[in-house]
């Protein structure tokens, strides 16, 4: 049995073992000197970076709800059918003006930083370990003389927590007198430019919000910082310390957003004074959902580390996971793309893997916040787009607000079908349905009845005003076409074939049957000896770093590498990506392309996508910089703005390796390279509420076992051609040509099947 002392409890707790392994952990020798590339800690609300600045100890402090929401792009004065209009004028730049100056040229809508913290470290020598250990989401940092610093952000209540122990008993007060902490205000209101040289594509310094002084009070053992914002709103940050028996310091920190600020008094007496237990019994409950273990150490670690970060910025009751989450940069700048939610790609994949992995609290996180930004976002479809329904804006404040940006995709026709699409996989992986009657339908029925009025019919065929495939031709009028995208016309395709699914599974025969007639009258891809092409008339003519136009391949899944036909098109669209080469991707491109080419079974193509980005666009600290950090070996961008989608992509990349649900069955191990010899994963989630795991020894797999979470048909095709079973009646069992296994299975249920050897 193995005990761990931990500074906060004042006692020994036995830990579990969970599934993460403590290579898996971020360790260092050294604080990180630049804030992305930083310790990150997490619950969805707060987060914090750990690192170090001017040689003090710094947490960068941030909350997830913290926004500024002031309006910059006034839809009052155009529309969808203004901006066609233009188009057909070819006169483009009234509409860049209105469209996407605003976003440009105003320092808000934005994600907010709120404050950091620094200790003066300089007489406890220097750091000799700097240790994340993902499995409790502690960062301890060691010093040469022996004192302990820990920190951590409690994963049920939103409050943070610091401390040091071992402090020398000779002098302590003198010592822990220059170790409290020190609040660092960012410069909303100092009057100074933001210096923007680290690369991280920063935006304006803060100081151009313009924000009203805000006060810091202290007293021996707190301090409080009161930051006005805009409108009458403002954020608190709190910090509290006390000294603990045996020559401790033990700390607490909160941000409340439009309330004053308040940390319970911490308790001396108390053996449990920071509710520890309660915060490593969230996490090893997050751990236990589901696991792998992969012969390729890169992956594997890269691949825990981006479930770490999944569990530490996706939580019930926090928004949904922006460009940076919990994590706005600490420069002085506004972030990135001013750290909102981007429905272009961004939020969509940072969802992607929360399904697979099984952990359907943190993938609910997007729909509840889709859901809550609903009625606000029928009032913009209305306005906009002068039609009844449902879409999203492409690039969204937190209460759901447009922003603007390049209004071929910040204002595309089509978001909301990539949105849908996580209503739909909440539903088939759970097969819930009170969430399918409640949520998902009335959600798809919304949106089929927008993209039903924006759409016009001719001869027959429904075609869309204005069609565009993501960031092809940038911010050009050409990047608008008069057909449609195949990225436009594959979320159609997809909305319509998923509406009608979900209203028969609700018993809406006729409204399905709508669905499924609006369908037959969407053209036909447009395909050449390319594969899919971006639009009538365009080819791929150059390394593109957005997948759009393949995504009736991957996220969609709308064709299948088992079909003859679509095989060939998935080969000849392959075929073309390789040659156009990557010298304009970004690090999410390759995550994105892992599952491509695990979709078309090329297994060796989608682990060394895998690699390089791991290798190439990830920080130390595991961090997707978007830009090739190894000088450009793969990729033109070298720049280093930190997202998260490209680490949520890569972590689905993985499981498409793994298991795929695709077409209405379930494959185990489809992309698993020969030369792995030994692969196992246990609890991933498959499409009809089935928890799947497997095992691959010595080459050879050998068992694949299936829990069903509901009533309900498995259809699975296994990693072997000959099975047995010890759980099931083989001749209750029916095998297609294509060796799919059919078996229905009662709720609770667990089948094995095992290597036949033939």
């Amino acid at each position: 049995m193995k005990y761990f002392a931990f500074i906060f409890l004042l006692l020994f707790i036995e830990t579990v073992q969970s599934q993460p392994q403590p290579d898996h952990n971020l360790r260092f020798d050294k604080l990180a000197d630049h804030w992305d590339e930083a310790v990150p800690l997490g619950n969805g609300m707060l987060g914090a970076l750990i690192w170090q600045k001017n040689n003090k100890l710094r947490l960068s402090l941030d909350r997830a709800d913290l926004w500024d929401e002031r309006k910059a792009l006034d839809l009052s004065k155009f529309n969808f059918k203004w901006v066609e209009e233009q188009v057909l004028k070819k006169d483009y730049a009234p509409v860049q003006k209105l469209g996407d100056h605003p976003y440009d040229n105003m320092p808000y809508p934005t994600k907010l930083p709120a404050a950091a913290m620094e200790f003066n470290t300089g007489r406890l020598g220097k750091v000799v370990l700097n240790e994340l250990d993902i499995k409790t989401a502690l960062n301890t940092v060691k010093f040469e003389n022996g004192v302990v610093f820990n920190c951590y952000i409690h994963a049920v209540h939103n409050t943070g927590y610091f401390g040091f122990e071992n402090l020398p008993a000779s002098s302590p007060d003198d010592l822990i007198k220059t170790l409290l902490p020190q609040l660092i205000v960012h410069n909303y209101n100092s009057g100074k430019t933001a210096a923007q040289q680290d690369n991280s594509h920063a935006g304006e310094g803060l100081e151009k919000l313009g924000y009203a002084k805000g006060t810091v009070t202290a007293t021996a053992n707190t301090i409080l910082y009161h930051q006005p914002t805009y409108d009458g709103h403002f954020f608190e940050v709190k910090m509290v310390w006390q000294k603990f028996p045996g020559n401790k310091l033990i700390g607490a920190w909160v941000i409340e957003k439009d309330k004053a600020a308040y940390i319970k008094p911490l308790n001396t007496s108390s053996k449990e004074p920071t509710g520890w237990s309660a915060h490593t019994a969230w996490w090893n409950a997050f751990w236990s959902k589901s696991s792998l273990r992969l012969p390729d150490p890169v992956i594997e670690k890269q691949y825990y580390l981006e479930m770490y970060k999944l569990g530490s910025v996706a939580r019930k009751g926090a928004p949904a996971i922006t460009l940076q989450a919990v994590w706005t940069a600490d420069n002085g700048s506004l972030p990135p793309w001013k750290g909102d939610f981007h429905n272009d790609l961004n939020t969509q994949l940072s969802y992607w893997p929360t399904y697979t992995a099984n952990r359907l609290a943190e993938a609910a996180t997007f729909t509840d916040w889709l859901w809550k930004i609903r009625l606000k976002n029928l009032q913009y479809t209305k306005q906009y787009f002068g039609v009844e329904g449902l879409n999203v804006p492409g690039v969204v404040t937190l209460s759901g607000d447009p922003m603007g940006g390049w209004i071929q995709y910040s204002l595309s026709p089509t978001v909301v079908a990539w949105c849908a699409q996580h209503f739909y996989w909440q539903w088939k992986y759970s097969m819930d349905d009170v969430f399918l009657k409640q949520r998902a339908y009335p959600y798809l029925h919304e949106a089929a009845t927008y993209l039903e009025n924006i759409t016009r019919v001719k001869e027959g065929v429904r075609t869309l005003p204005l069609s565009s495939s993501p960031e092809y031709n940038n911010n050009r009028i050409d990047a608008w076409f008069l057909q449609w995208s195949n990225f436009d016309l594959s979320l159609s395709k997809y909305l319509f074939t998923i509406a009608a699914e979900a209203a028969m599974a609700t018993g809406k025969k006729e409204e399905g049957e709508h669905w499924q007639s609006i369908l037959q009258q969407l053209p036909d891809y447009e395909i050449n000896e390319t594969g899919f092409t971006i639009a009538p008339g365009q080819n791929l003519n150059e390394s593109h770093r957005h997948m759009s136009q393949y995504m009736a391949i991957y996220p969609l899944a709308l064709l299948d590498a088992n079909d003859t036909a679509d095989k060939a098109v998935i080969e000849n669209s392959l075929k073309r990506i390789e040659e156009k080469g990557t010298r304009e991707w970004c690090g999410y491109s390759f995550a994105w392309m892992a599952s491509l080419y695990a979709r078309a079974y090329k297994a060796d193509s989608a682990v060394k996508q895998l690699k390089i980005f791991a290798s190439n666009f990830c920080s130390i600290n595991s961090f997707h910089l978007n830009g090739d950090q190894k000088g450009g070996e793969y990729s033109n961008f070298t720049y280093r703005p930190f997202t998260l989608e490209g680490n949520f992509a890569f972590a689905q990349g993985v499981h498409e390796l793994l298991l795929q649900s695709r077409n209405g069955y379930i494959q185990v191990s489809p992309a698993v390279p020969l030369n792995w010899k030994d692969v196992s994963f246990e609890k991933l989630r498959a499409e009809g509420a089935f928890l799947v795991s497997a095992k691959k020894e010595n080459g050879v797999p050998t068992t694949v076992k299936v829990m069903a979470e509901k009533d309900g048909i498995l259809h699975i095709k296994l990693p072997f051609k000959t099975w047995l079973s010890k759980n099931i009646d083989r001749r209750l069992a029916k095998q297609n040509g294509q060796g799919v296994i059919s078996v229905a299975l009662k709720k609770g249920q667990t089948v094995v099947f095992e290597n036949g050897y033939e």
